[in-house]
Protein backbone atom coordinates (compact mmCIF):
# COMPACT_ATOMS: atom_id res chain seq x y z
CA UNK A 1 0.00 0.00 0.00
CA UNK A 2 1.33 3.45 -0.77
CA UNK A 3 2.12 5.61 2.19
CA UNK A 4 1.29 9.82 2.23
CA UNK A 5 3.06 11.23 4.40
CA UNK A 6 2.02 15.16 4.92
CA UNK A 7 4.70 18.00 5.70
CA UNK A 8 2.47 20.43 7.27
CA UNK A 9 4.04 23.93 6.47
CA UNK A 10 4.26 27.56 7.13
CA UNK A 11 4.63 29.75 3.68
CA UNK A 12 7.28 31.77 5.15
CA UNK A 13 8.85 30.32 7.80
CA UNK A 14 12.45 29.06 7.57
CA UNK A 15 12.11 26.43 9.37
CA UNK A 16 9.56 24.73 7.08
CA UNK A 17 12.01 24.86 5.00
CA UNK A 18 14.17 22.80 6.75
CA UNK A 19 11.47 20.82 8.03
CA UNK A 20 10.74 20.09 3.94
CA UNK A 21 14.22 19.08 3.29
CA UNK A 22 14.65 16.55 6.02
CA UNK A 23 11.31 14.61 5.44
CA UNK A 24 12.38 14.02 1.89
CA UNK A 25 16.01 13.20 2.49
CA UNK A 26 14.90 10.80 5.22
CA UNK A 27 12.05 9.39 3.24
CA UNK A 28 13.42 9.21 -0.22
CA UNK A 29 10.25 9.46 -1.84
CA UNK A 30 9.24 7.94 -5.25
CA UNK A 31 6.61 10.93 -5.36
CA UNK A 32 6.96 14.31 -3.89
CA UNK A 33 3.66 15.97 -3.96
CA UNK A 34 3.93 20.18 -3.49
CA UNK A 35 0.71 22.68 -2.96
CA UNK A 36 0.89 24.13 -6.40
CA UNK A 37 -0.47 25.00 -9.51
CA UNK A 38 1.03 25.43 -12.79
CA UNK A 39 0.86 29.06 -12.35
CA UNK A 40 1.69 29.65 -9.43
CA UNK A 41 4.78 26.88 -9.80
CA UNK A 42 5.46 29.45 -13.15
CA UNK A 43 5.26 32.23 -10.99
CA UNK A 44 7.68 31.10 -7.96
CA UNK A 45 10.21 30.06 -10.73
CA UNK A 46 9.98 33.61 -12.70
CA UNK A 47 8.43 32.18 -15.70
CA UNK A 48 4.88 33.29 -15.28
CA UNK A 49 3.26 36.17 -17.69
CA UNK A 50 0.58 38.12 -16.68
CA UNK A 51 -2.65 38.80 -19.34
CA UNK A 52 -3.28 42.46 -18.36
CA UNK A 53 -5.86 42.67 -21.32
CA UNK A 54 -7.92 39.37 -19.93
CA UNK A 55 -7.54 40.76 -16.47
CA UNK A 56 -9.71 43.70 -17.30
CA UNK A 57 -12.46 41.96 -18.41
CA UNK A 58 -15.38 40.73 -16.71
CA UNK A 59 -14.60 42.21 -13.32
CA UNK A 60 -11.27 40.66 -12.62
CA UNK A 61 -9.38 43.71 -11.82
CA UNK A 62 -11.05 43.82 -8.31
CA UNK A 63 -9.81 39.61 -8.33
CA UNK A 64 -6.19 40.47 -9.68
CA UNK A 65 -6.11 43.33 -6.33
CA UNK A 66 -7.28 40.85 -4.17
CA UNK A 67 -4.43 38.18 -5.32
CA UNK A 68 -1.60 41.09 -5.12
CA UNK A 69 -2.74 42.10 -1.88
CA UNK A 70 -2.70 39.13 -0.54
CA UNK A 71 0.40 38.33 -2.01
CA UNK A 72 2.20 41.10 -1.30
CA UNK A 73 1.14 40.84 2.80
CA UNK A 74 2.63 37.63 2.61
CA UNK A 75 5.93 38.55 0.51
CA UNK A 76 6.23 41.23 2.93
CA UNK A 77 5.90 38.62 6.12
CA UNK A 78 8.43 36.88 4.35
CA UNK A 79 10.91 39.99 3.99
CA UNK A 80 10.58 40.20 7.98
CA UNK A 81 12.23 37.17 8.54
CA UNK A 82 14.07 36.64 5.80
CA UNK A 83 12.45 33.79 3.55
CA UNK A 84 10.77 34.60 0.24
CA UNK A 85 6.73 33.06 0.16
CA UNK A 86 6.86 29.35 -1.42
CA UNK A 87 10.31 28.71 -0.31
CA UNK A 88 9.53 25.83 1.23
CA UNK A 89 7.35 24.29 -2.28
CA UNK A 90 10.85 25.61 -3.82
CA UNK A 91 13.04 23.76 -1.74
CA UNK A 92 11.11 20.22 -1.91
CA UNK A 93 10.95 20.72 -5.86
CA UNK A 94 14.91 20.77 -5.62
CA UNK A 95 14.89 18.10 -3.13
CA UNK A 96 13.00 16.18 -5.01
CA UNK A 97 14.85 16.62 -8.33
CA UNK A 98 18.29 15.88 -6.25
CA UNK A 99 17.01 12.59 -5.27
CA UNK A 100 15.54 11.88 -8.74
CA UNK A 101 12.08 11.59 -7.26
CA UNK A 102 8.90 12.63 -9.41
CA UNK A 103 7.53 15.85 -8.82
CA UNK A 104 3.50 16.57 -8.86
CA UNK A 105 1.78 19.88 -8.74
CA UNK A 106 -1.64 18.82 -7.18
CA UNK A 107 -2.74 22.45 -6.11
CA UNK A 108 -6.13 24.11 -7.82
CA UNK A 109 -5.39 26.77 -10.60
CA UNK A 110 -5.15 29.85 -8.77
CA UNK A 111 -7.07 31.98 -11.20
CA UNK A 112 -10.04 29.30 -10.70
CA UNK A 113 -9.63 29.80 -6.78
CA UNK A 114 -9.44 33.28 -6.56
CA UNK A 115 -12.61 33.73 -9.13
CA UNK A 116 -14.32 31.26 -7.11
CA UNK A 117 -13.46 33.33 -3.91
CA UNK A 118 -13.98 36.65 -4.76
CA UNK A 119 -17.55 35.30 -5.76
CA UNK A 120 -18.83 33.46 -2.79
CA UNK A 121 -17.58 36.77 -0.89
CA UNK A 122 -20.89 38.78 -0.01
CA UNK A 123 -20.70 42.46 -1.12
CA UNK A 124 -19.64 44.24 2.81
CA UNK A 125 -17.31 40.88 3.19
CA UNK A 126 -15.53 42.20 0.30
CA UNK A 127 -15.53 45.62 1.51
CA UNK A 128 -14.31 44.69 5.04
CA UNK A 129 -11.42 42.52 3.61
CA UNK A 130 -10.19 44.88 0.97
CA UNK A 131 -9.97 47.54 3.26
CA UNK A 132 -8.54 45.46 6.19
CA UNK A 133 -5.73 44.66 3.32
CA UNK A 134 -4.78 48.00 2.27
CA UNK A 135 -4.88 49.50 6.19
CA UNK A 136 -2.16 46.36 6.57
CA UNK A 137 -0.62 47.55 3.52
CA UNK A 138 -0.90 51.15 4.78
CA UNK A 139 0.26 51.12 8.85
CA UNK A 140 3.64 51.52 9.93
CA UNK A 141 3.17 47.90 12.39
CA UNK A 142 5.21 44.89 11.15
CA UNK A 143 2.93 42.03 10.26
CA UNK A 144 5.53 40.11 12.74
CA UNK A 145 4.00 42.65 15.30
CA UNK A 146 0.31 41.97 14.03
CA UNK A 147 0.85 38.62 14.35
CA UNK A 148 2.26 39.43 18.39
CA UNK A 149 -0.88 41.34 19.11
CA UNK A 150 -3.04 38.40 18.51
CA UNK A 151 -0.97 36.39 20.69
CA UNK A 152 0.62 34.16 17.93
CA UNK A 153 4.26 33.42 18.04
CA UNK A 154 6.00 32.94 14.99
CA UNK A 155 7.66 29.32 15.92
CA UNK A 156 4.08 28.10 16.63
CA UNK A 157 2.22 29.08 13.03
CA UNK A 158 2.25 25.93 11.98
CA UNK A 159 0.87 23.90 15.49
CA UNK A 160 -2.18 23.03 15.40
CA UNK A 161 -4.00 25.13 17.73
CA UNK A 162 -2.75 27.75 16.33
CA UNK A 163 -3.72 26.43 12.53
CA UNK A 164 -7.21 25.52 14.05
CA UNK A 165 -7.34 29.36 15.51
CA UNK A 166 -7.00 30.34 11.93
CA UNK A 167 -8.90 28.34 10.63
CA UNK A 168 -12.03 29.09 12.49
CA UNK A 169 -11.19 32.95 12.46
CA UNK A 170 -11.54 32.95 8.51
CA UNK A 171 -15.04 31.16 9.24
CA UNK A 172 -16.30 33.33 10.86
CA UNK A 173 -15.34 36.28 9.02
CA UNK A 174 -16.63 34.49 5.60
CA UNK A 175 -17.66 31.26 5.80
CA UNK A 176 -18.27 30.60 2.08
CA UNK A 177 -14.60 32.13 1.34
CA UNK A 178 -13.20 29.48 3.76
CA UNK A 179 -14.76 26.87 1.61
CA UNK A 180 -12.93 28.09 -1.21
CA UNK A 181 -9.75 28.78 -0.14
CA UNK A 182 -9.78 25.53 2.01
CA UNK A 183 -12.13 22.91 2.05
CA UNK A 184 -12.40 23.18 -2.24
CA UNK A 185 -8.80 22.70 -2.18
CA UNK A 186 -8.71 20.13 0.56
CA UNK A 187 -10.82 17.95 -1.62
CA UNK A 188 -8.88 18.90 -5.31
CA UNK A 189 -5.47 18.15 -3.62
CA UNK A 190 -6.52 14.62 -2.15
CA UNK A 191 -8.34 13.43 -5.49
CA UNK A 192 -4.87 14.53 -7.02
CA UNK A 193 -3.02 12.42 -4.32
CA UNK A 194 -5.45 9.46 -4.77
CA UNK A 195 -4.82 9.71 -8.93
CA UNK A 196 -0.72 9.70 -7.55
CA UNK A 197 -1.39 7.13 -5.03
CA UNK A 198 -3.31 4.80 -7.56
CA UNK A 199 -0.82 5.22 -10.69
CA UNK A 200 1.81 4.51 -8.38
CA UNK A 201 0.68 1.26 -6.80
CA UNK A 202 0.79 -0.28 -10.09
CA UNK A 203 4.64 0.25 -10.48
CA UNK A 204 5.71 -0.20 -6.69
CA UNK A 205 3.26 -0.81 -4.02
CA UNK A 206 5.12 -0.10 -1.07
CA UNK A 207 5.89 3.29 -2.74
CA UNK A 208 6.19 6.48 -0.89
CA UNK A 209 4.52 10.43 -1.50
CA UNK A 210 5.49 13.05 0.60
CA UNK A 211 2.68 15.77 0.18
CA UNK A 212 4.55 19.27 1.10
CA UNK A 213 0.84 21.55 1.77
CA UNK A 214 -0.10 24.37 4.30
CA UNK A 215 -0.53 23.12 7.89
CA UNK A 216 -4.19 24.88 6.82
CA UNK A 217 -4.57 22.03 4.69
CA UNK A 218 -3.17 18.76 5.86
CA UNK A 219 -6.32 17.64 8.39
CA UNK A 220 -9.14 18.43 5.55
CA UNK A 221 -7.29 16.59 3.02
CA UNK A 222 -6.47 13.47 5.05
CA UNK A 223 -10.65 13.22 5.91
CA UNK A 224 -10.40 13.48 2.48
CA UNK A 225 -8.55 10.41 1.76
CA UNK A 226 -10.26 8.53 4.36
CA UNK A 227 -13.29 8.95 2.69
CA UNK A 228 -12.81 9.79 -0.73
CA UNK A 229 -16.64 9.49 -1.68
CA UNK A 230 -17.39 12.94 0.14
CA UNK A 231 -14.69 14.17 -2.67
CA UNK A 232 -16.90 16.45 -4.83
CA UNK A 233 -16.49 16.30 -8.90
CA UNK A 234 -13.71 17.98 -10.75
CA UNK A 235 -16.15 19.59 -12.80
CA UNK A 236 -17.84 21.26 -9.35
CA UNK A 237 -14.26 22.05 -7.98
CA UNK A 238 -13.10 24.05 -10.79
CA UNK A 239 -15.98 25.45 -13.07
CA UNK A 240 -15.81 29.14 -13.19
CA UNK A 241 -19.16 30.75 -10.96
CA UNK A 242 -21.57 31.96 -12.96
CA UNK A 243 -22.87 35.54 -12.70
CA UNK A 244 -25.82 35.55 -10.17
CA UNK A 245 -28.08 38.61 -9.72
CA UNK A 246 -26.95 39.53 -6.02
CA UNK A 247 -29.02 42.33 -4.00
CA UNK A 248 -25.97 44.91 -5.43
CA UNK A 249 -26.51 43.69 -9.15
CA UNK A 250 -30.41 43.64 -8.71
CA UNK A 251 -30.64 46.87 -7.59
CA UNK A 252 -28.14 47.96 -10.14
CA UNK A 253 -29.95 46.70 -12.90
CA UNK A 254 -33.10 48.26 -11.69
CA UNK A 255 -31.65 51.76 -11.77
CA UNK A 256 -30.19 50.91 -15.64
CA UNK A 257 -34.01 49.45 -15.85
CA UNK A 258 -35.80 52.94 -14.22
CA UNK A 259 -33.14 55.21 -16.42
CA UNK A 260 -34.41 53.48 -19.48
CA UNK A 261 -37.82 53.24 -18.62
CA UNK A 262 -37.64 57.37 -18.03
CA UNK A 263 -35.73 58.27 -20.94
CA UNK A 264 -38.35 56.31 -22.87
CA UNK A 265 -41.48 58.24 -21.21
CA UNK A 266 -39.47 61.58 -21.64
CA UNK A 267 -38.93 61.16 -25.29
CA UNK A 268 -43.10 60.14 -25.31
CA UNK A 269 -44.10 63.08 -23.37
CA UNK A 270 -44.65 66.84 -23.71
CA UNK A 271 -41.18 67.56 -21.53
CA UNK A 272 -40.08 70.45 -23.03
CA UNK A 273 -36.95 69.23 -25.76
CA UNK A 274 -34.75 72.03 -23.28
CA UNK A 275 -35.58 69.81 -20.01
CA UNK A 276 -35.17 66.14 -22.00
CA UNK A 277 -31.54 67.83 -23.40
CA UNK A 278 -30.56 69.23 -19.45
CA UNK A 279 -31.39 65.72 -18.13
CA UNK A 280 -29.53 64.57 -20.57
CA UNK A 281 -26.61 66.42 -19.58
CA UNK A 282 -26.51 65.81 -16.76
CA UNK A 283 -26.33 61.87 -16.61
CA UNK A 284 -23.57 62.20 -19.31
CA UNK A 285 -21.34 64.65 -16.74
CA UNK A 286 -22.09 63.32 -13.40
CA UNK A 287 -20.90 59.26 -14.91
CA UNK A 288 -18.07 60.60 -16.79
CA UNK A 289 -16.87 63.44 -14.27
CA UNK A 290 -17.08 60.35 -11.35
CA UNK A 291 -15.81 57.88 -14.19
CA UNK A 292 -12.65 59.74 -14.49
CA UNK A 293 -12.42 60.76 -10.95
CA UNK A 294 -11.49 57.26 -10.30
CA UNK A 295 -8.81 57.52 -13.00
CA UNK A 296 -7.76 60.30 -11.40
CA UNK A 297 -7.56 59.10 -8.03
CA UNK A 298 -5.36 56.02 -9.73
CA UNK A 299 -3.15 58.82 -10.78
CA UNK A 300 -3.55 57.60 -14.35
CA UNK A 301 -3.14 59.25 -17.75
CA UNK A 302 -5.13 61.86 -18.85
CA UNK A 303 -6.15 59.97 -21.76
CA UNK A 304 -7.35 57.40 -19.78
CA UNK A 305 -9.68 59.84 -17.87
CA UNK A 306 -10.95 61.58 -20.91
CA UNK A 307 -11.57 57.63 -22.49
CA UNK A 308 -13.53 57.39 -18.76
CA UNK A 309 -15.17 60.05 -19.20
CA UNK A 310 -16.80 60.05 -22.90
CA UNK A 311 -17.84 56.37 -22.46
CA UNK A 312 -19.38 56.11 -18.85
CA UNK A 313 -22.49 57.59 -19.90
CA UNK A 314 -23.17 54.93 -22.41
CA UNK A 315 -21.47 51.82 -20.35
CA UNK A 316 -23.37 52.44 -17.65
CA UNK A 317 -26.23 51.71 -19.65
CA UNK A 318 -24.98 48.61 -21.11
CA UNK A 319 -23.89 45.04 -19.09
CA UNK A 320 -21.45 44.34 -21.39
CA UNK A 321 -19.36 47.10 -21.41
CA UNK A 322 -17.14 48.76 -18.36
CA UNK A 323 -15.93 51.93 -18.46
CA UNK A 324 -13.04 50.48 -16.33
CA UNK A 325 -12.19 48.05 -19.56
CA UNK A 326 -11.85 51.07 -21.72
CA UNK A 327 -10.03 52.81 -19.68
CA UNK A 328 -7.70 50.16 -18.63
CA UNK A 329 -6.74 48.89 -22.30
CA UNK A 330 -5.69 53.12 -22.19
CA UNK A 331 -3.88 52.61 -19.30
CA UNK A 332 -2.52 49.74 -20.42
CA UNK A 333 -1.83 51.00 -23.97
CA UNK A 334 0.10 54.50 -22.88
CA UNK A 335 2.46 52.58 -19.75
CA UNK A 336 3.36 49.40 -21.23
CA UNK A 337 3.69 47.43 -18.25
CA UNK A 338 6.31 44.70 -18.94
CA UNK A 339 7.65 41.31 -17.15
CA UNK A 340 9.62 43.83 -14.62
CA UNK A 341 6.83 45.56 -13.31
CA UNK A 342 4.86 42.12 -12.57
CA UNK A 343 8.07 41.29 -10.91
CA UNK A 344 8.49 44.53 -8.84
CA UNK A 345 4.81 44.65 -7.84
CA UNK A 346 5.97 42.23 -4.73
CA UNK A 347 9.33 44.24 -3.87
CA UNK A 348 7.94 47.38 -3.23
CA UNK A 349 8.27 49.01 0.46
CA UNK A 350 5.79 51.70 0.30
CA UNK A 351 2.23 52.31 -1.22
CA UNK A 352 3.48 55.64 -3.16
CA UNK A 353 6.17 53.22 -4.51
CA UNK A 354 3.51 50.56 -5.50
CA UNK A 355 1.44 53.93 -7.57
CA UNK A 356 4.56 54.29 -9.23
CA UNK A 357 4.15 50.59 -10.99
CA UNK A 358 2.86 50.58 -14.77
CA UNK A 359 0.99 47.08 -13.96
CA UNK A 360 -0.38 47.96 -10.57
CA UNK A 361 -1.56 51.73 -12.40
CA UNK A 362 -3.33 49.59 -14.96
CA UNK A 363 -5.71 47.43 -12.89
CA UNK A 364 -5.98 49.92 -9.93
CA UNK A 365 -7.33 52.27 -12.88
CA UNK A 366 -9.50 50.25 -14.10
CA UNK A 367 -10.88 49.48 -10.57
CA UNK A 368 -11.59 52.46 -9.72
CA UNK A 369 -13.08 54.12 -13.37
CA UNK A 370 -15.73 51.05 -12.37
CA UNK A 371 -16.82 51.86 -9.07
CA UNK A 372 -16.90 55.91 -10.27
CA UNK A 373 -19.35 54.63 -13.02
CA UNK A 374 -21.56 52.94 -10.91
CA UNK A 375 -21.41 55.49 -8.70
CA UNK A 376 -22.14 57.58 -11.60
CA UNK A 377 -25.18 55.66 -12.45
CA UNK A 378 -27.08 55.74 -8.75
CA UNK A 379 -26.61 59.82 -9.03
CA UNK A 380 -27.27 60.46 -12.57
CA UNK A 381 -30.23 58.51 -12.84
CA UNK A 382 -31.55 60.67 -9.48
CA UNK A 383 -30.57 63.55 -11.39
CA UNK A 384 -32.45 62.47 -14.77
CA UNK A 385 -35.42 61.72 -12.26
CA UNK A 386 -35.41 65.39 -10.56
CA UNK A 387 -34.75 67.26 -13.24
CA UNK A 388 -37.66 65.62 -15.40
CA UNK A 389 -40.02 65.82 -12.35
CA UNK A 390 -40.25 61.71 -13.17
CA UNK A 391 -41.42 60.32 -10.51
CA UNK A 392 -40.44 55.93 -9.92
CA UNK A 393 -44.43 54.68 -9.99
CA UNK A 394 -45.49 56.50 -13.02
CA UNK A 395 -42.41 54.49 -14.64
CA UNK A 396 -44.36 51.50 -13.89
Amino acid sequence: MVDIIFVGTGHVLEKSVREVKEKIEETKPDVVAVELCRARYKTLTGEYELSVRDALKGGKPYVLLVQWLLAYLQKRLGADIGVEPGAEMLAAIEKAKELHCRVALIDRDISVTMQRFWHEMRFFEKLKMVFSLISSLTRGIGLLEELEEEGIKLEEITSGDVVTRLVEELRRFSPNAARVLIDERDAYMARRLLEISNMLSEEKPDGKIVAVVGAGHVEGVKRYLEHPENIPPDEELCCLPKRRLSFVKVFGLSIIVLVFAAFLLLALSNIPSGVLLTALFYWFIINGVLSAAGVVAARGHPFSALTAFAVAWLTSLNPFMAAGWLAGLVELYMRRPDASDVKNMLNVRSFKELLQNRLFKVILVAALANLGSMLGTFLGAYAVLKITGTHISSIF
